[in-house]
């Protein structure tokens, strides 16, 4: 009974999808106006091509966003060398920005169709992807029964569901398991993200560790990073990144109780590059002196705050510092942001007690000495205080970062193995078929 009304209700989501299909174009006229849509490319949500498909096999990954995408470059560069096409899909203009500049012509980069049956219909018909690889948790409905009414495979990969996901999709148990029950496989993080997925119904499941661990450094451009270390001189640094709001105001609370002990240069880089305009106004309100990284700005012995309001380069920001604040958890609940980057770069990390979306890498960190969980704003001031000040301390959490990231490293060859009955044939094909452009 129940599955049977789960069934129906996903017919009507699709149904729905197709009589909604006419009305979506000013909704995205409306993002584009926002900035999160690129209004160039905006048929390509509605599953036109934007570029020739290749001849031969070609493997769809869906990214949503820049931590998915981030996440499986490394995967992509190995499939890549067996020579099999790769089309990526994103949903945001940061992702699509970032995949040019990490993997530029080694993808084929599209935007993701939007969750509505013509427009899937149209981007599976012109692309017909032999596996559809998804980074992470997204679920898409639609999208799923496509493919599955193709007969096209469906594998998650670094698969994770929160806290939150996983009570929601618990509490409607027969969607869960008519929808989850079409991945052909799924490539946990963990072993208790492999249980829930279990527990909603997917199978085959394997655990194989976060992809993240085994991503290569952020890139930086040398020379602006010499050029602020110029500037910077001597003085101690530390950064809160990846901030959502009032985060911003408590990295602002820290720097002032601090100031009249050390000469330290707080970094604050916002997850929504957006709201620099505000978080500058916040922090002049509070009398310090600000420095924009997309003006241009200097960095002065006056500089209170460097505001890092710039997409794509937080990779110069964390070679800055190596003493950094990890945002989304302290101020908010929604279940932090990826702390492995920061810790691959030799930085000691921070964060607030929301974590539950990184719940094992932090788990390790913690256990190892190369992070610390801060209840509020007043304990953070004391701990980045401590390290700034203790040397010693600092550079042991530098060094237990370092090296737990090199224990959590082996995911992607593990994720490759998981993969093998899926890539294999196509590597075969891929060497027995001419590649050319479809004409």
């Amino acid at each position: 009974m129940m599955n049977g009304l789960a069934r129906v209700a996903l017919m009507t989501y699709r149904g729905l999808g197709v009589c909604a299909y006419p009305v979506v174009s000013p909704y995205l006229l409306w993002r584009a106006a926002k900035g999160k849509e690129d209004r160039r490319r905006k048929s390509e949500r509605f599953g036109y091509a934007g570029v020739a498909r290749p001849q031969g096999p070609l493997i769809w990954i869906h990214a949503a966003s820049v931590g998915e995408m981030l996440s499986v470059i490394a995967l992509v560069r190995e499939l890549r060398r067996l020579d099999i096409a790769v089309l990526l899909t994103t949903g945001t203009i940061t992702s699509a920005r970032i995949a040019a500049e990490r993997l530029g012509g080694d993808v084929i980069h599209q935007y993701a169709p939007l969750d509505l049956k013509p427009a899937v219909s149209r981007f599976l018909d012109y692309w017909h992807p032999d596996v559809a690889l998804t980074a992470e948790s997204e679920i898409w409905p639609a999208t799923m029964a496509e493919l599955e009414a193709r007969h096209i495979a469906q594998v998650r990969v670094n698969a994770r569901l929160s806290d939150r996901s996983f009570a929601r999709w618990s509490r409607h148990q027969p969607m869960a398991e008519l929808l989850f029950s079409k991945l052909s496989l799924v490539v946990a993080q963990s072993d208790l993200d492999g249980e829930r997925y279990r527990d909603l119904g997917a199978w085959p499941v394997v655990v194989s560790g976060n992809l993240k661990g085994d991503s290569d450094p952020l890139p930086v451009d040398e020379g602006e990073l010499q050029k602020y270390r110029r500037q910077i001189g001597q003085r101690k640094t530390w950064a809160a990144t990846s901030t959502f709001e009032g985060e911003e105001k408590a990295a602002a609370m820290v720097h002032r109780a601090l100031k009249a002990h050390n000469d330290q240069l707080t970094i604050i880089v916002p997850r929504h590059p957006e709201r620099a305009d505000a978080i500058e106004a916040m922090l002049v309100e509070k009398e310090l002196k600000v420095a924009r990284r997309s003006r241009g700005d200097v960095i002065t012995a006056e500089t209170d705050v460097f505001l890092g309001d710039t997409i794509g380069e937080m990779g110069l920001y964390l070679r800055l510092t190596d003493l950094v604040f990890v945002g989304r958890s302290l101020m908010t609940e929604t279940g932090g942001q990826n702390p492995m980057e920061p810790a691959a770069l030799g930085c000691a990390i921070l964060s607030g007690p929301h974590v539950e979306n990184f719940r094992e890498a932090y788990q390790k960190l913690v256990r190892n000495g190369g992070a610390r969980i801060v209840k509020d704003v007043e304990v953070l001031a004391k701990a980045v205080h401590y390290l700034l000040t203790n040397d010693m301390a600092r550079l042991r959490m530098i060094d237990a970062s370092q090296a737990t990231v090199q224990d959590m490293r082996g995911a992607l060859s593990a994720t490759l193995r998981a993969l093998e009955p899926y890539i294999n044939p196509l590597a075969m094909k891929a060497r027995l078929e001419p590649r050319a452009a479809a004409q």
